[in-house]
């Protein structure tokens, strides 16, 4: 729903988030960008997908832009194409319901081929990349 301009949530981590840079928030509602410490401003973007990647993409300044959030969000960046790489960690732990990241992908992953695989205890890593053969 809409902001709280009265107590706002800021996030678990309260006034310091781990990011250190401008972070792109997609939503249907706007809001002012929120100021926090240690370069931590989060915009909120309301006009679209295409939108906030190309704004995450002229404040990195060259630098890698990376897509966090749930499956519909990224769901949306592969049925466009606008996903360069992804990396899934698999961990064997049963968490339940929840959202099906290739849910409505069909039975392609737009460009992605598997790159590498990294196994490590209790979990395994699988990069996917656009180029890869």
């Amino acid at each position: 729903g809409d902001w709280n301009h009265e107590n706002p949530w800021n996030g678990w981590w309260g006034g310091n988030p781990p990011f250190h840079h401008a972070v792109y928030v997609l939503t249907h509602y706007q809001r002012e960008p929120l100021h926090l410490q240690e370069g931590n401003v989060f915009y909120f973007v309301t006009d679209g997908i295409e939108s906030a990647l190309e704004q995450a993409k002229k404040a990195a300044q060259g630098k890698d832009v990376a897509l966090g959030g749930g499956a519909k969000i990224a769901q949306q960046y592969l049925k466009v194409g606008l996903v360069d790489q992804m990396i899934l960690s698999l961990v064997p732990v049963l968490l339940g319901s929840g959202e099906r990241l290739f849910e409505g992908l069909g039975h392609s992953l737009y460009g992605l081929n598997l790159s590498d695989t990294v196994v490590g205890p209790g979990v395994l890593h699988l990069k996917f990349s656009k180029n890869a053969p």
